[in-house]
């Protein structure tokens, strides 16, 4: 039988189950904590930084990090969201995303957190990167503009035998997510379809069903990211 703990969170006293992950326990409780890189069901990385929280006066990951007994976590304060508001700021500049042409607008989670942090226009240049769209797999485009990087679709689109598809290739500045030239060919309809879906912005698109959901009709367009968790009347 798990053990009940108690945690607090911005002042908030909430119950979890002792070695749930902070990111998951706010969400029972009805915080949200904004991410890119966590997806359910998937092993958490900390990749993308932007769950992090202030535990006991460190700065943790609230994806990764375990709750235990009477922790005081700071989440939706000034300072730490300056932070996560900065990053999503990297990751526009650091690739080129165009949204109004983008298939993905209105359903890409990188937009709706800069809708939520109320970012306009990046503080930072643009790098305007050289990157190539592969079209040559049979069922999927990736689109390398896009990409954050996050390794969602390398930890969870995997074949029949626990091989990813996808993974990193080359190093520095030109990391990038490739797929593997067989491992590709074999991709199945459904796992193609998943791969998208578990994508957050839009970099991997299944070949002929781009725009299939109309303006006004998307994730986003009518709920702000988060809004499902939390009482938007309370966020700063």
């Amino acid at each position: 039988m798990n053990k009940i703990v108690k945690i607090t969170i911005d002042g908030v006293e909430c119950m979890s189950e002792r070695g749930q992950h902070i990111i998951d326990a706010a969400k029972e409780n009805g915080i949200y904590i904004p991410s890119l890189c966590n997806f359910p069901g998937v092993s958490p990385k900390g990749s993308c930084r932007i769950c992090t929280v202030r535990v006991n006066g460190k700065l943790m990951t609230s994806c990764t990090t375990p709750v235990s007994e009477g922790m005081q976590i700071e989440n939706n304060v000034d300072d730490i969201n300056e932070l996560r508001k900065s990053i999503i700021e990297l990751l526009f500049v650091e690739g080129n995303h165009f949204c109004p042409g983008c298939e993905k607008s209105g359903s890409c989670e990188l937009q709706a957190l800069a809708y939520r942090f109320r970012i306009a226009v990046p503080r930072y240049p643009y790098f305007f990167p050289v990157r190539k769209v592969d079209a040559s797999h049979p069922r999927i485009i990736k689109e390398q503009n896009r990409c954050i990087l996050c390794k969602r679709c390398i930890r969870g689109i995997k074949d029949d035998k626990g091989r990813s598809i996808f993974a990193y290739r080359r190093r520095s500045s030109r990391v990038e997510v490739g797929v593997d030239s067989k491992l590709g060919k074999e991709l199945t309809k459904e796992r193609a379809e998943k791969a998208m879906e578990i994508c957050p912005v839009g970099s991997i698109l299944v070949k002929e069903k781009g725009f299939s959901t109309p303006m006004g009709a998307r994730k986003f367009d009518h709920k702000p990211i988060g809004s499902d968790i939390e009482d938007l009347s309370i966020v700063k």
